[in-house]
């Protein structure tokens, strides 16, 4: 049977960040974006059955044999928190295991671009942090949420689905509330926390309108909203927000957003060449030119606005990506495999730049 303590101590030893189980197959890890297999062997329908058993939580019992997925957290004595989801594929459990790190990381040692540390300032409004799976939304989260906690007196409130970092209160006062086991959904805590006297309301992923109903409504009350949305640029993230709402509902949502959003962060990992990875953060700021853009329903020309929005804190993933190469931080093959633009990333690397961005604006 499965030593699952024993196969997740082994895969924190080797710096995985995360541990797949699936029927007649070995374990699998992912380490420093790398999937490999353990030397364990295959796993049986009863190896997996037993560790549903053992680590689904009761209150997610009747809702998995309906749905047959869940998401939650597990404790492994002194070996740490991990996030799990749980689902069912080919009729037999499966699991994917991402290691969630006790200490809390500083902006600093998770190499994001200083401006960052202003952002997490701002006295209302939304933040966005985007990106696809794994890219490390949640932990840029966390160190944001762990910039105020150490400089600011707030009043913050997380509604997480399962709690991930665990926060302790510095200079903030922090509660943290978890779907499932503090609250019945994230429908039911975001209808009652304008009433708990938040500063900070931090909404683990954006899923729907009613997220973003209520975001709106905070950052247009003076709150400051932070939360996570999958989107593949900046940019791109405003599209993801329109579609949770029906068509006819797109202008009014984009004057909304024009008015209420703070900054939209979207990063990808990328292999670093000493170790690990590194993030290129692609920054989006609601300055005066994006506001309008977001006005006059003009979002395929925010892309131009980004890259020609340096002096305001903004740069495009390619210009992330350049200056991650110049710094030596990632190689120049690795850097063109997560460029926007690998073309205009090549000219730039040669010391040749375009102006394309200028004119796009000016028309």
């Amino acid at each position: 049977m499965l030593s699952l303590n024993s196969l997740l101590a082994q895969a924190k030893e080797h710096d995985a960040s995360d541990v797949h189980l699936k029927v007649d197959q070995r374990p699998c890890v992912r380490i420093h974006s790398e999937l490999r297999e353990t030397d364990l062997p295959p796993l049986t329908n009863d190896d997996l059955n037993d560790v549903l058993t053992r680590i689904l939580p009761a209150h997610l019992a009747t809702a998995f044999d309906q749905q047959h997925e869940a998401d939650f957290a597990i404790f492994v004595p002194n070996v740490g928190r991990f996030r799990v989801n749980a689902f069912v594929t080919q009729g037999v459990p499966a699991f994917a295991f991402r290691y969630v790190k006790t200490k809390v990381p500083t902006l600093e040692e998770l190499n994001l671009p200083p401006v960052l540390t202003k952002i997490a300032k701002a006295p209302r409004g939304i933040i966005i942090v985007s990106g696809a799976t794994g890219s490390g939304k949640s932990t840029t989260l966390a160190a944001l949420l762990n910039q105020l906690n150490e400089t600011e007196k707030l009043r913050i409130i997380t509604i997480e689905d399962p709690i991930e970092y665990m926060f302790v209160d510095k200079q903030s006062l922090i509660s943290q509330r978890e779907v499932g086991l503090d609250t019945l959904s994230y429908q039911d805590a975001l209808k009652h926390v304008l009433r708990q006297d938040p500063d900070v309301i931090v909404i683990g992923e954006m899923r729907d309108q009613v997220g973003f109903r209520t975001a709106l409504a905070a950052a247009e009350t003076g709150h400051l909203v932070l939360t996570t949305l999958h989107s593949g640029t900046a940019a791109m993230a405003v599209h993801r927000l329109l579609e949770f709402f029906p068509s006819e509902e797109w202008e009014q949502i984009r004057l909304n957003l024009a008015g209420n959003l703070h900054a939209v962060l979207c990063q990808r990992l990328v292999r670093a060449t000493q170790a690990g990875v590194v993030p290129a953060v692609e920054i989006m700021v609601n300055t005066p030119t994006v506001r309008k853009l977001l006005e006059t329903d003009r979002l395929e020309v925010l892309p131009a606005a980004i890259e020609t929005g340096t002096d305001d804190g903004m740069q495009t993933f390619n210009q992330a990506l350049y200056h991650l190469i110049k710094s030596g931080m990632i190689t120049q093959e690795e850097g063109m495999l997560y460029a926007s633009n690998p073309g205009a990333l090549r000219m730039n690397l040669q010391g040749i730049f375009l102006d394309e961005a200028r004119r796009i604006l000016s028309t």
